[in-house]
């Protein structure tokens, strides 16, 4: 018998009694990183390596961390040689998620039991491969067996967007996502190349596009911007002027660099505000650690880990700063570093309002916290500073078709961690106000959140 069960990390009664009422309700993913091309062209897997391993960091990394030489992961290696090499490694991920989203994986898709390892690999292969070769299994089969009413994309804003128009009817809404990176670091090398591409050569041309191209997502049902951030950039400076000094070689200070971030930050906010959207901040990313590999493979492939800086004043004063001009929109605030839990947890309270339940969100255990007690750390940190009976839950922030367990995953994790409460006494038994808060958590909440 499989040790993933109907009781799988549902530690109480009322554990079980609460998972039973959410385990049913599709899923809203708010923030992946699917490819919609892949979605529009209804993609067929070439085999099990290309499905659970091709471009997959989280997993790239333990193979690395057990010693699997980099022709096996990225390399040239046979897929099945690939394939075979991860089967080795998963049996010594105890404690690791990858060890249960694995198996919740094999076993939703699959309906495999067995677990992988190297004497198990060649039959799982076999049997993941014979699957892929049926209709269902293509991209947009997986994503209607995995009950997803709403999948949001990370898009570019030079995107044309024409998957997303070729998706309009699709079952399954696939709406874009507003990510303006590269538009905003300046301090990239990345930035001035993206301008030339974009043709932009002035500040006001690049404010106006990015407000064009903020209206052109919005007409595509987009409802969400996402900004990736070491730390949130504040400063008086002149944003303008920072630009162009840039642009006529200049070397920018860290104060014109931030002035120039902060600049286009609070023009987005004023239009997702304008637009009822919601801003997404991920903060305390280190990426591209490795520079050797990052020259040799480039980015998004497992040589990222968690920064320390600090982030409260900043952030304080750039929320202040779009309060005070009434466009502070709604937000979701993620950190990487758990030590930063509370500083986002009493960060919501100072700017809540405007009628809006949970106007600022607390967002859910991201990349190194997507684990049982990373998502538990922030559940309870939310407890205990704020209201969790708003929080919009759980998204995939993955590349995987089949990353839709993880919903799962959560949903029990979530009911063990309340069902605890209840069986502690800190709580009482009254399910009708149970259920009310979990089946919030899991699909409601966001759904109204977001307005889907």
């Amino acid at each position: 018998m499989s040790f993933i069960n109907d009781n799988f990390m549902l530690k109480t009664e009322t554990a079980k009694k609460l998972y039973d009422m959410v385990k049913d309700l599709p899923i809203i993913d708010y923030h992946c990183h699917l490819n919609p091309k892949m979605i529009a062209e209804n993609y067929q897997f070439k085999n099990a390596f290309d499905l659970f391993l091709g471009g997959d960091h989280y997993k790239w990394r333990q193979m690395r961390t057990n010693g699997v030489d980099e022709e096996y992961i990225t390399g040239g290696k046979d897929d099945y040689e690939k394939f075979k090499k991860f089967a080795e490694t998963m049996p010594l991920l105890i404690g690791n998620p990858l060890y249960h989203w694995t198996h919740l994986e094999l076993k939703r898709y699959f309906g495999i039991d067995k677990t992988l390892n190297e004497d198990t690999c060649e039959e799982i292969w076999n049997t993941v491969n014979e699957c892929l070769k049926k209709e269902e299994y293509k991209a947009q089969g997986l994503i209607k067996m995995s009950n997803v009413e709403i999948i949001c994309t990370t898009d570019d804003p030079a995107d044309t967007l024409e998957y997303h128009k070729a998706l309009k009817g699709f079952s399954t809404k696939i709406l874009p996502t507003f990510r303006p990176d590269k538009a905003v670091n300046i301090d990239q090398p990345t930035f001035k190349p993206y301008l030339e591409s974009i043709k932009i050569s002035t500040y006001k041309a690049l404010t106006e596009w990015i407000e064009d191209r903020i209206e052109y997502f919005n007409e595509y049902g987009c409802r969400l911007s996402d900004h990736a951030l070491e730390y949130v950039p504040f400063s008086d400076g002149d944003g303008e002027k920072a630009f162009d000094k840039f642009m006529q070689g200049g070397v920018l200070s860290q104060d014109e660099v931030d002035a120039f971030k902060c600049s286009i930050l609070k023009i987005c906010a004023q239009k997702y505000s304008e637009l009822n959207w919601t801003m997404q901040l991920h903060i305390g990313a280190l990426r591209n650690n490795n520079k050797k590999m990052y020259n040799k493979l480039g980015a998004d492939v497992g040589f990222d880990s968690i920064n320390d800086l600090c982030i409260a004043e900043n952030l304080s004063k750039f929320m202040n700063m779009l309060e005070e001009k009434d466009c502070l929109p709604k937000t979701i605030l993620y950190t990487l570093n758990p030590k930063d839990n509370y500083v986002l947890g009493t960060m919501l309270g100072n700017f809540q309002g405007g009628g809006i339940p949970g106007k600022i969100q607390f967002g859910s255990g991201w990349w190194f916290n997507d684990q049982r007690d990373g998502m538990e750390a922030q559940m309870q940190a939310l407890s205990n500073l704020g209201m969790i009976a708003r929080f919009v839950g759980m998204l995939t922030d993955s590349r995987s078709f089949v990353s839709y367990p993880r919903h799962e995953y959560f949903r029990r994790i979530m009911c063990n961690l309340i069902g605890k409460w209840v069986e502690d006494g800190e709580y009482p038994s009254d399910y009708k106000a149970l259920e009310k808060i979990v089946k919030g958590i899991a699909y409601y909440n966001a759904k109204s959140y977001f307005g889907f």
